[in-house]
């Protein structure tokens, strides 16, 4: 059996509940299309192969979730059976029809995924961002709910500020999540692509990528101004913003007037974030 079949979210959904006069059903492959919120893009060959070769000679052992759409189902868990028994040329696969709302989708999607330990980094960072803009949480809030650490978190989603070039370098595994830290100490963004197109070219270590942004940065003009010493009013309100937008805050007073910053990771974190000062406005 395909390692990974079975456990985390999906092992919740192993029994079926009559009560509500669910049943397992022959679903025809052609009725199905693969859940929209799926994080995972790319889909290894050989461990499909693998899930495919077993189902052939044991069936599928667990049922997929789906729930109906306008066009047929929607696949909630269990894609990869899903795409496994399409590749083995079979024309329906056995499923759990469930009651689910738009949100509830997508977060069991988003969560089932993360269980699993072959998303990549950035697929694992679309995941975090998706789940705190829907749940809206802050990031130590989703770091308890699925018992991450928040630098983990935090790490994963500044991956996102990566270019669309470096991500996509990172997806494929051409690069590390090491590799893509290492990229993000450069000052020089407009480097970035380029200097990731030499380390998957002459396959760079990480400690050698560390060693070439050291040097790149020493040739970065350096600012001679020293900021001023911010006063305890500053560095409290700092600290609440933070806690409730769940990003890093930055508060500058200058003479007559005054800067707040604040930090975001993707077009989806700053929708969050707007998300919850618009909440927060529409409260008072």
């Amino acid at each position: 059996m395909s390692k990974g079949l079975g456990k985390g979210i999906n092992a919740l959904f192993a029994n079926v509940d009559v009560n509500n006069g669910e049943s397992i059903q022959e679903i025809a492959l052609n009725n199905i299309r693969p859940n929209p919120y799926q994080p995972r893009k790319t889909f290894e060959k050989e461990s499909i192969e693998e899930l495919k070769q077993s189902i052939l000679e044991h069936g599928v052992l667990q049922p997929i979730i789906v729930r109906r759409s306008i066009k047929g189902f929607e696949i909630v868990v269990g894609e990869r059976r899903y795409r496994a028994c399409k590749e083995a040329r079979l024309s329906t696969i056995p499923a759990v029809i469930r009651e689910l709302t738009e949100q509830q989708m997508m977060e069991l999607a988003l969560l089932e995924n993360l269980q699993r330990e072959d998303l990549t980094p950035i697929e694992e960072a679309i995941a975090y961002s998706k789940l705190l803009k829907s749940l809206q949480l802050t990031q130590e809030e989703l770091a308890v709910r699925i018992g991450k650490s928040r630098p983990h978190i935090a790490n994963h989603l500044r991956l996102l500020t990566l270019p669309k070039k470096v991500q996509q370098f990172i997806n494929e595994n051409q690069l590390s999540m090491g590799h893509g830290r290492a990229l993000l100490g450069l000052k020089d963004t407009e480097k970035l692509t380029p200097l990731s197109e030499k380390i998957v070219r002459e396959k760079l270590s990480v400690r050698h990528v560390e060693q070439l942004v050291q040097k790149l940065n020493e040739h970065v003009p350096r600012e001679t101004k020293t900021a001023p010493k911010k006063d305890v009013f500053l560095k409290e309100s700092e600290s609440v913003l933070r806690e409730r937008l769940g990003t890093a805050v930055t508060i500058k007073r200058q003479k007559k007037k005054g800067k707040i910053e604040i930090e975001f990771f993707s077009n989806e974190d700053l929708e969050r974030i707007l998300h919850i000062i618009e909440h927060d406005l529409e409260g008072e």
